[in-house]
């Protein structure tokens, strides 16, 4: 296993071992450049056979110019050992302006539930060693442990969960959205933690920029160095509680050309995130809902809950339900993907089906009285009808073990989804695990929901900053709610302030 060193340090001890391809070119025709891997290296969306190498050639990664504006080859090495001495597979790639100088490599003919180590050279530079893995063959039966992270704004701490998360032992990191904030500084009125930036992103050099300075955090570098990650975005990716081709009205600066500023925060994007060429944005459209499966045990379906959705009921943000919130043509995914997950749902032969996507299913009335029936038209909530398609397709189709992870609203939750989730004696089809943020709301605090009453079908709430991790075998899921106390200082400890489980076959949350 790599230590914390080396996976943050590089491997400039035994880079004399073996020759990257490309170093010889890349030495005689001079960098030109210095060090340019200051934002690390990441990997991502393995498969049995493959897995996404990443990293960006920055020198200078808020200075626009410190790249030259030419392509530039990037020798790569992914190794069985972490001294590279048995090479599994190399090549060059090629870092292009166009892209922001970033690198995505895709090696095949990998062993299936391998551990590797990899790590890239450019300009006589080498870089840190990443650590990574592929799945398990489809038929292993493998467990898989998981961590599942999302929400973390620059702004409001440091990013003390991640330098915990990478002392664990998890094979994956499904990150479930708000990668980046888009607000100036001078927009928080509680002032900042750590400044991002004073201006509100809408070009790509904007994005690239916000983008950049998340990246340099080295408690997230590190994280990344250690684990796949499997990546989505939400809504502040892009602009707040954005909705296809929509920004809520009434924003401090309204987006001249949301079209274009989509397409510019897309690329940032994906020049940031160690994803596949199949979801390079093609100007403001790219395909980030996809599935993943790790052996028999598990099959994951990533979803896409922005940019296919209707515009957001009854005004957006939390309002009493209006005559158009529970329309039946209403959609949170857009017919294409939600048939794709239908049938995802359908078809798979996995003992879970894992749904990692943005904002929670779970119903979550607002308001101490559940006869006002507040709720958040920025979540499910805010869709029922395309919830409850979903919901009973699974119940009609007796599709068992299927386990949502929900991001975006800043609270540790879990919630049993029901048919009828104002009915406390609905018995549950599914489950939601709802993952707080990293940092956004800053520390929070002990407190559960006040609205606990109203929703009987919430079996857990605590407003604490950490991360999920999810321990998943053919016969139960345990998810454990990791907490750090404060993130607004850094150094905070780390503990589990609960467990709850599924049993494979018995739907319904229990506590572990």
């Amino acid at each position: 296993m790599a230590s914390r060193r080396s996976v943050l340090g590089g491997a400039l001890g035994v880079s004399s071992l073996v020759v990257l391809p490309g170093t010889a070119a890349a030495s005689r025709g001079g960098g030109g450049f210095a060090d340019p891997f200051t934002l690390g290296v990441a990997s991502g969306d393995p498969l049995p056979d493959s897995v996404v190498l990443w990293t960006r050639l920055a020198p200078d990664p808020l200075d626009p110019g410190s790249m030259p504006s030419r392509a530039v080859p990037v020798g790569w090495q992914l190794a069985h050992d972490e001294s590279f001495r048995r090479v599994a597979a190399a090549g060059t790639a090629w870092a292009r302006p166009e892209l922001g100088h970033s690198v995505h490599v895709e090696p095949r003919g990998l062993d299936p539930d391998r551990w590797y180590f990899f790590r890239f050279r450019a300009g006589g530079h080498l870089s840190p060693v990443g650590r990574t893995r592929t799945a398990p063959a489809p038929w292993a039966a493998r467990p898989l442990r998981m961590a599942a992270t999302s929400c973390q704004s620059y702004t409001d701490g440091y990013y003390t969960a991640y330098r915990h998360l990478a002392e664990e032992d998890v094979d994956l990191v499904a990150f479930l959205g708000d990668w980046i904030y888009e607000d100036p500084d001078s927009w928080f009125t509680r002032g900042v933690v750590r400044p991002h930036g004073d201006f509100e992103p809408m070009t790509l050099e904007e994005y690239r920029h916000r983008h950049a300075t998340y990246r340099l955090d080295p408690d997230l570098q590190l994280a990344s160095a250690r684990f796949p990650f499997l990546p989505t975005w939400d809504d502040h990716e892009v602009v707040n509680n954005w909705a296809g081709m929509l920004e809520p009205p009434g924003r401090p600066n309204p987006t001249p050309d949301f079209a274009a500023r989509r397409a510019a925060a897309f690329q940032a994007y994906y020049e940031h995130l160690p994803l596949r060429r199949a979801q390079i944005p093609a100007g403001p459209d790219a395909l980030m809902y996809r599935g993943l499966r790790w052996g028999r045990t598990a099959d994951l379906f990533l979803l896409d809950t922005r940019q296919y959705r209707d515009d957001q009921a009854c005004g957006d943000f939390n309002k009493p339900v209006c005559d158009e919130w529970d329309d039946p043509d209403r959609s949170m995914l857009g017919p294409a993907q939600e048939r794709w997950l239908l049938n995802k749902l359908a078809t798979s032969t996995a003992t879970w089906k894992a749904i990692p996507q943005q904002v929670p299913m779970g119903q979550w009335e607002l308001d101490n009285d559940p006869a006002v029936r507040r709720r958040s038209m920025d979540t499910w909530d805010g869709y029922p009808a395309a919830r409850q398609r979903i919901l009973e397709f699974i119940a009609e189709r007796d599709i068992d073990n299927v386990a949502v992870l929900s991001g975006d609203v800043h609270w540790h939750m879990a919630h049993d989804l029901t048919l009828n989730m104002e009915d406390p004696d609905a018995a549950p089809v599914a489950a939601d695990f709802v993952c707080t943020s990293i940092t956004s709301g800053r520390d929070g605090g002990d407190s559960p929901s006040g609205t606990l009453a109203s929703n009987p079908h919430l079996r857990y709430s605590l407003n604490r900053r950490g991360y999920l991790r999810c321990d998943i075998d053919r016969e139960t899921w345990l998810t454990s709610y990791r907490v750090v106390p404060y993130v607004t200082t850094p150094g905070a400890p780390l503990e589990t302030r609960a467990r709850l489980a599924l049993e494979a076959g018995r739907p319904g949350l229990q506590q572990a």
